[in-house]
């Protein structure tokens, strides 16, 4: 992540990396899994091996705690995405590279992306919902622009609306990062491929790209 996330204090940025990866590991995981009210601060001071006392010298308050993990989270996938804006790569070889990280952060990450999940489906924290609408716009705009640019060179059929476009496109990714990491979404896919996911990273990347040229017109 470029730059410092504010919603901590300079005590926790000061941290070694292990310890403050696996401190914002638990919290990310309780959010993930309990929800913001019944998400308990001692529990993550017992899971992360630290004390409640600790866990008030690196943050101010559980509100700031989630907004962290949530920015933090979020600011990583538009590190992604900017990286990518900026290659001279083409349209086809830019999804497979998103396709492959997406596939590979949500297994190294699932909490992050079971966070965002819930996050996404509770109306709860406005100022956070508000960061992730940004996010959503830095996205949108990078894949209409991607778009855009692949029909001027022929590369993408021309006949199609690039931003409903991308929006079918930001919804396939979506939908990978769900079915990798949250349950409901893992057994929705063993549902329709006969077998989990965690099976099948390879088959992820070659037929959603079989989709993406068919539907796209990639050449």
């Amino acid at each position: 992540m470029a730059d410092s996330n504010p919603c901590c204090k300079k005590t926790f940025e000061k941290l070694p990396k292990e310890k403050r990866e696996r401190i914002l590991r638990v919290i990310t995981e309780e959010f993930a899994d309990n929800g913001f009210q019944n998400t308990s601060v001692s529990q993550i001071a017992k899971k992360s091996g630290i004390s409640v006392g600790a866990v008030y010298k690196y943050f101010e308050s559980k509100e700031e705690m989630f907004s962290f993990v949530v920015k933090d989270g979020l600011s990583q996938l538009e590190d992604v995405l900017s990286a990518l804006a900026q290659s001279d790569e083409d349209i086809a070889l830019k999804a497979e590279i998103i396709i492959r990280k997406l596939v590979s952060f949500s297994r190294e990450k699932p909490e992050l992306i079971k966070l965002y999940c819930a996050l996404t489906s509770d109306g709860s924290f406005e100022h956070l919902a508000e960061f992730s609408r940004k996010i959503e716009d830095i996205s949108a705009s990078i894949y209409v622009s991607e778009i855009e640019r692949a029909q001027k060179t022929g590369d993408v059929r021309d006949d199609v609306d690039p931003r409903f476009f991308a929006f079918l496109l930001d919804n396939v990714f979506m939908m990978l990062q769900f079915s990798t990491a949250c349950e409901y979404y893992k057994k929705r896919f063993s549902t329709y491929i006969g077998k989990s996911q965690e099976e099948c990273d390879e088959l992820i990347v070659s037929q959603t790209m079989k989709f993406l040229k068919a539907a796209f017109n990639f050449k």
